[in-house]
């Protein structure tokens, strides 16, 4: 004859093998914060790469860019140089024959002058350079003198010291998003680590703090600049 079974003991089997209840609803409840805090961290992992590579890859590109730059302000430069050495050569071959009084070499000078160099030199004739002692050495030293190259050297200058500048900002904003991605690791490795633990106001704390860094770091993306 089979065995009855008290009600008691029916409640006291379904009470310890069903998993409903208040400690099943809590356990839920954190594998299931557990789940959304990892989907959350890997996209906010892979877009804090993502933009780590690409201001890496701006940073590179505004540095060559300078040195690009660079080389053609030292082109722009060596050339200027080489103009003023032959603006001051034909002056003091100018300023020799004058002093002479070799006029026609010395208008023979004067015709070599560059058009650059002529204002200047005109202006300085106006003001009696020759005998005024109050007249510049000569007409590389008055405002009318003007030397392309060397404005294109000193343009030049500015614009590689302005993408430098940049490149190096894009630098710094690309350690940014890298320890930000460090501090999403840190996230990945506390919600690993609540996993392993079966008591639920050990794993229920360590998401917590899991969720404050989440946000500092998702707090510290939007501050940050887009490339």
């Amino acid at each position: 004859m089979p065995e009855t079974v008290s009600t008691p003991e029916v409640a006291h089997v379904i009470g310890h093998h069903h998993p409903g209840g208040k400690a099943g609803w809590r356990a839920e409840l954190i594998e299931i914060a557990e789940a959304v805090l990892l989907a959350l961290v890997a996209i906010a992992t892979a877009w804090g790469g993502y933009e780590t590579g690409r201001w890496d890859g701006r940073q590179a590109e505004l540095y060559g860019l300078s040195n690009k730059y660079r080389a053609a302000e030292n082109r722009a430069a060596t050339l200027a140089g080489q103009q003023r050495i032959y603006d001051t050569s034909t002056f003091g071959f100018w300023l020799q024959a004058k002093g002479q009084g070799h006029d026609a070499a010395a208008k023979l000078f004067e015709r070599r002058f560059r058009p650059e160099y002529r204002p200047a030199f005109e202006a300085w004739m106006r003001i009696d350079g020759l005998h005024n002692p109050k007249a510049p050495p000569g007409p590389l030293w008055m405002p009318q003198y003007h030397n392309a190259p060397a404005a294109r050297a000193a343009a030049f200058d500015r614009r590689a010291s302005s993408t430098f500048e940049r490149g190096t900002n894009a630098r710094k904003t690309a350690d940014k998003y890298l320890r930000v991605t460090v501090l999403f690791a840190t996230v990945l490795f506390l919600t690993a680590l609540a996993q392993k633990f079966r008591i639920q106001g050990v794993r229920f704390g360590l998401l917590g703090v899991s969720l404050v860094l989440l946000v500092v770091g998702l707090s510290l993306i939007g501050t940050y600049p887009r490339a």
